[in-house]
């Protein structure tokens, strides 16, 4: 993002078509330009988008600035901004530089129309992350976090402790009452709930910290203040998940207006997304939790039989009458259960099969069911059904049918609802079971169930699973493209960006890969196809053992850590194989004559260790000592962390990152592709294994002052078809002369790389391709639109509105 210091002359506001827009920097990119350009034609079309923008150009400012500029001019033709984030750091980003923008917008709008412009933005995140509770926030994983704040929150908790707090007439005062029962809830969530509505967030961009700090302030819990403010807010900023995750998104999202704009931001990978927020696996042990749940629902029921007989009754008659029309499980946010794993148009209307509407027969069911998912555990090969056979299979050796299984969930949600369970953590078991047995009573296309007795990487050591696994990534993105008048798809490596409107089955008004405009050619990407004795080198399976292919990777890498100052990333394709290399460079004396020159440092399953290494890793790059970082393709690093300046002067991607092949849901992925929207097998699995290279490659660019060599070691990124599937501004400075490289000739090439750019930059030079006030008017102008300050740019009408 550009980060210029913002001074009161050194914004701008301009005259985009019509549309005048608030940019809080000085200088703008002419891809940020053109990016704008592409997001008002498609917000002028209320359609979709798909748009590829190199990393480090100010992606986040740009869509920013032009979509609250569109929500300002336009109030009436679009309504909120969601920005679906991957991450929680890029989340607290966004709404960092959303600060900037809006502190600029109030600073510099028209006379009199200072309230138009007043937002209100916030980000949303799970219970750990926003709770301020002592009592609950020290809990450790999210799931305890969760289950302990039900435990203070839930409906009939809290009935019980104000019963008993109206018993307790021994209690000296009305306030030590009122610390009895604090004690027993939580005094945030009771003091949020005393003020309801009321509790208004004032107008403002607010991150996690803000909403825990306003929290305390008003002694409010954050979490459900932010919930029930999301509807009144300008701009929501969360994870995919509360979009596409139907359990999820069922509870958030479900009431936000049809005229808001989605934005996908990081969206490379939203259809592995898509797929695993629809995918189940049932292990042993789950199966084996989800029995013990069972024993422990019959205790429960045959408790609240002798003690409270009326509840289960009329939970009996509420589900006779129909569930959606009773609202059986109408949810009081403090319970907060899940909702259906169904897409919500997909969710059945009709009323539970009388089967499972006594409490002990769906209990009887389950267990049924279960000890049938058992036995199909133990086949001794891999068996792949549709889910059709499978409910045939499930009727004929567990007596369910499809009716029933399509309502499991709702109708365990029920129950616990009735049951008053709130430790919901405890039966997370049995809620898999169920979500598994709603997916395949509701969906017959688009998924497969792969029971397998082991991992095929691993024949010996028995550990069957069984998978149902969603094929078809358009089923959990096709509701937001239905519903939301304009969703964008965004990335820096959206390449090929044709794929990706085919894979999640949507129309795009908009579709640009964008290119990026240098001033000094600072990126420079290269393709090692053989060593300095002339052999190919590749991670291909049949070359991954021959050791000169391994010597000659090792050769590379001591050539460049001798060579490039700071900071080296080099990326492996897999953890085994990285492993097996680095042992052999050991044995070789490689790792001996790297660590000369620089620190070694290396990413491993665990996070923490890997969190320990990459600190010592910039630590050592801070020193001036330099190091180079041994990372893995699709692992934590390749995704989520930025080895700018000189933390990553050179990135190295050894080999190409396919993957698992022999993976029997890939496999089944790739002919559900072929048969229905004809994407050769081929095709997409190297477009998968280029998005991912994309990937980790992309991460040594992060702004326009930076600069880094990007090797590609392997034969095969020299043909054509590779190369096509990366991002065009990767692939557009790729040379004749930096193709077909020989270890030797390319450290000859990035030596003359580091000398070009160890050069001094005159600032000046950068102007050359950067727009600043006077650019844009200009352009406005030559448009017909006048240019200028924002008093002649507000229009008083929209054309075609």
């Amino acid at each position: 993002t550009t980060t210029t210091t913002t001074t009161k002359e050194e914004e701008m506001i301009f005259n985009l078509e019509g549309l005048t827009v608030y940019f809080p920097y000085e200088y703008l990119y002419p891809e940020q330009y053109q990016y704008m350009i592409e997001l008002k034609h498609a917000l002028d079309a209320k359609g979709h988008g798909a748009l590829e923008m190199p990393t480090g150009t100010g992606k986040t400012i740009t869509l920013l600035s032009l979509i609250t500029s569109y929500q300002l001019q336009y109030p009436h033709a679009c309504g909120k901004l969601i920005y679906c984030t991957r991450t929680v750091p890029e989340m607290e980003k966004v709404l960092a530089e959303l600060k900037v923008l809006q502190k600029y917008r109030e600073e510099n709008v028209e006379k009199g129309k200072e309230k138009d412009t007043h937002i209100l933005a916030l980000g949303l995140s799970s219970r750990k992350n926003l709770c301020v509770n002592p009592k609950v926030a020290e809990e450790g994983s999210r799931e305890s976090v969760d289950a302990r704040c039900r435990n203070l929150t839930a409906s009939w908790v809290r009935e019980k402790a104000k019963e008993e707090g109206e018993q307790q007439e021994t209690a000296k005062t009305v306030v030590e009452n009122i610390k009895n029962r604090n004690s027993k809830l939580c005094e945030f969530y009771e003091d949020l709930e005393a003020i309801g509505e009321d509790a208004v967030v004032p107008t403002g961009v607010y991150t996690l910290q803000d909403l825990k700090e306003l929290g305390r302030q008003k002694k409010w819990c954050p979490y459900f203040l932010a919930r029930q403010t999301l509807q009144k807010a300008n701009v929501v900023v969360y994870n995919y998940q509360y979009l596409l995750d139907p359990k999820v998104a069922g509870l958030v999202s479900r009431d936000f207006e049809d005229n808001a704009i989605v934005v996908f931001d990081e969206a490379h990978n939203i259809d592995n997304v898509c797929i695993e927020a629809l995918s189940v696996n049932l292990r042993s042990q789950t199966l084996d939790a989800a029995q013990r749940n069972i024993t422990t629902l019959n205790a429960r029921i045959a408790e609240v039989k002798q003690t409270d007989r009326k509840r289960l009754q009329d939970e009996y008659e509420r589900l006779v009458s129909g569930l959606a029309n009773q609202g059986a499980i109408s949810r009081q946010r403090g319970e907060d259960l899940m909702a259906n794993p169904v897409i919500s148009e997909d969710v059945v209307q009709e009323v539970i099969p009388g089967n499972i509407r006594r409490a002990e027969h769906f209990v009887a069911i389950m267990r049924r069911f279960v000890e049938f998912l058992r036995h199909e555990l133990r086949a001794p090969s891999v068996v792949q059904t549709a889910p059709r056979m499978f409910i045939q299979k499930s009727e004929a050796g567990g007596g369910v049918d499809a009716k029933t299984l399509k309502f499991c969930y709702d109708r365990l949600t029920s129950l616990l609802k009735t049951l008053e369970i709130v430790d919901t953590e405890e039966f997370v078991a049995l809620s898999s079971v169920a979500d598994f047995a709603t997916l395949i009573g509701t969906y017959d296309q688009g998924f497969t169930i792969i029971m397998e007795p082991y991992d095929e990487r691993y024949p010996h050591i028995p550990d069957p699973v069984l998978q149902l696994a969603c094929l078809d990534a358009s089923l959990a993105v096709k509701p937001v493209f239905e519903k939301y008048q304009s969703v964008f798809i965004t990335s820096g490596t959206l390449s090929p960006i044709d794929l990706y409107p085919r894979l999640l089955k949507f129309q795009p008004n908009v579709m640009k890969s964008l290119m990026m405009t240098l001033t000094r050619k600072c990126l420079c990407p290269m393709v090692i196809t053989r060593g300095a004795d002339q052999q190919h080198i590749s991670s291909k399976f049949d070359m991954r053992e021959d050791p000169n292919v391994i010597q000659n990777y090792g050769k590379v890498l001591v050539g460049l850590a001798q060579s490039i100052p700071d900071g080296i990333v080099a990326f492996f394709v897999s953890y085994s194989y990285m492993e097996n290399i680095i042992s052999k460079w050991h044995d070789t004396g490689i790792l001996r004559e790297i660590m000369q020159h620089k620190l070694i440092f290396m990413e491993t399953q665990d996070v923490v260790e890997t969190s320990l290494a990459l600190d010592n890793y910039r630590r050592a790059c801070n020193a001036g000592r330099g190091a180079v970082f041994l990372s893995v393709a699709r692992g934590k690093v390749a995704e989520g962390i930025d080895f700018d300046r000189h933390y990553g002067r050179a990135v190295v991607m050894y080999g190409v990152p396919y993957q698992y092949t022999l993976s029997r849901i890939l496999r089944a992925r790739l002919e559900y592709l072929r048969e229905t929207l004809q994407i050769k097998e081929q095709d997409f699995l190297t477009f998968d294994a280029i998005r991912q290279a994309s990937q980790c490659i992309g991460r040594v660019i992060r702004s326009k002052a930076d600069y880094g060599l990007m090797v590609f070691a392997d034969k095969r990124y020299n043909s054509h078809d590779k190369r096509s599937k990366l991002p065009k501004w990767i692939s557009n400075h790729m040379t004749e002369e930096l193709l077909n490289l020989s270890t030797d000739m390319a450290l000859t090439v990035s030596r003359t790389f580091m000398r070009n750019m160890s050069q001094p930059f005159a600032a000046g030079e950068a102007g050359k391709t950067l727009f600043d006030q006077k650019k844009v008017d200009e352009i406005a102008r030559g448009m017909g639109y006048p240019g200028g300050s924002a008093v002649n740019l507000v229009p008083t009408k929209r054309i075609g509105v």
